[in-house]
C-alpha cells in the first residue's frame, strides 16, 4: 500500500459520511417543511408567486413577461421564451441573437408541473389553489374575475365588481338609474333616415336586488336598417338564467312583443347585438309605429322583468 493511502481513505470516508449526513438532514428538513412551502408558494409576489424563491422569474417569458406554458422554448445559450413569442421574434433569441431552433426546456416544464399556485383573483375573493397547468384555465372562467364596463358607444376600459361598475355607470357615464321591474321608455330621433349606426343612452334597472342594462341601438342588419332593444344582466350567465323579461312596442292597433332571458354582461353588447337576441324592429315599421309623417322616430318601448321559479 502506498504511503498515506490509508489516511486518504479515512479522510474520503469521513467526507462521504459527512456529506450523506448533511444531505439526509437537508432532505428531512425539506420534507418537514414541504407542506407549508407548497401552500405558501405564490402568496406574496406578482400574480400570487413569491418573488423570494425566484419561481416567477424563471417561468416568466423574457419577451412578453407572461407566465410560460408548454412548450417552453430555449436558445442554445439557455434563454427561455414562450411559444407565442418564438413566432413573434422570427425564431431568433432576443437576448443573444442566436437561432432558436426547436429546443424545449423540459427541466423548466417539469418545475412548473410541480407547482400549486393561488388564483390571480385571490384579492377579489377566490381562495382556491391550483396546479400550475390548470390555473390559467380556471382563471379564464373564475367567478371572481372582474367584469368589463357594460356601457355601449365608447371604448371604456374600466373593470370591476358589480357595485364598482354600478357606481361607475352612475357617476362617470351619467346613465339613468331606475328601481322596479317594469318600465316604459320613449326613444326619439329627428332624422331617422340618416341613422345607420346609433346608440341611445344606457338605462340601468334595480330589480329583485340585481341590476339590468337596457340597450337600444340602430344598425344595419345585412342591407336593412333596423332598431334593436335588449336586456343584459349585471352578473354571470348562470344567474341571468334565473330571470326573464319581455319588451313590447306598437301603435295604430299593431304590436311587437319579445320575450327572452337577459344575457350576462360577460358577453359584450356587440356580441349580443350581432346574435340578434332581442326585440328587432325594421325601420319602416318603426316609423309606422312613430305615426305622423314618418319623418321622426318616436318609439315607446315598455317592458317587464321577472324571476323564474
Amino acid at each position: 500500500m502506498a504511503p498515506g493511502s490509508s489516511v486518504f481513505k479515512e479522510v474520503l470516508e469521513s467526507h462521504l459520511m459527512s456529506s450523506d449526513y448533511e444531505t439526509g438532514k437537508a432532505k428531512s428538513e425539506a420534507k418537514s417543511n414541504s407542506t407549508s412551502t407548497k401552500s405558501s408558494i405564490g402568496l406574496n409576489g406578482k400574480n400570487g408567486v413569491s418573488s423570494n424563491n425566484g419561481v416567477y422569474e424563471l417561468l416568466g417569458c423574457s419577451v412578453c413577461k407572461n407566465l410560460m406554458y408548454p412548450p417552453i422554448h430555449q436558445c442554445p445559450n439557455g434563454h427561455t421564451l414562450c411559444c407565442h413569442c418564438k413566432v413573434e421574434v422570427h425564431n431568433i433569441c432576443p437576448s443573444c441573437h442566436h437561432e432558436l431552433g426547436n429546443i424545449r426546456c423540459l427541466a423548466l416544464e417539469k418545475v412548473a408541473e410541480s407547482l400549486e399556485l393561488p388564483c390571480r383573483y385571490q384579492s377579489l375573493g377566490c381562495h382556491d389553489i391550483f396546479p400550475y397547468y390548470t390555473k390559467l384555465k380556471h382563471e379564464q372562467n373564475c367567478g371572481f374575475r372582474p367584469y368589463n364596463c357594460p356601457y355601449a358607444g365608447s371604448e371604456c376600459s374600466v373593470m370591476g365588481d358589480i357595485p364598482t361598475l354600478v357606481a361607475h355607470l352612475k357617476d362617470d357615464h351619467k346613465v339613468d338609474m331606475h328601481d322596479g321591474c317594469t318600465f316604459n321608455h320613449r326613444y326619439v330621433k329627428a332624422n331617422p333616415h340618416e341613422v345607420e349606426n346609433a346608440t341611445w343612452m344606457l338605462t340601468v334597472f334595480n330589480s329583485f336586488g340585481r341590476h339590468f342594462c337596457l340597450h337600444f341601438e340602430a344598425f344595419q342588419l345585412g342591407s336593412a336598417p333596423v332598431y334593436m332593444a335588449f336586456l343584459r344582466f349585471m352578473g354571470d350567465d348562470y344567474e341571468a338564467k334565473k330571470f326573464s323579461y319581455s319588451l313590447e312596442v306598437g301603435a295604430n292597433g299593431r304590436k311587437l312583443i319579445w320575450q327572452g332571458i337577459p344575457r350576462s354582461i360577460r358577453d359584450s353588447h356587440r356580441k349580443v347585438r350581432d346574435s340578434q337576441d332581442g326585440l328587432i324592429i325594421q325601420r319602416n315599421l318603426a316609423l309606422y309605429f312613430s305615426g305622423g309623417e314618418r319623418q321622426e322616430l318616436k318609439l315607446r318601448i315598455s317592458g317587464r322583468i321577472w324571476r323564474e321559479d
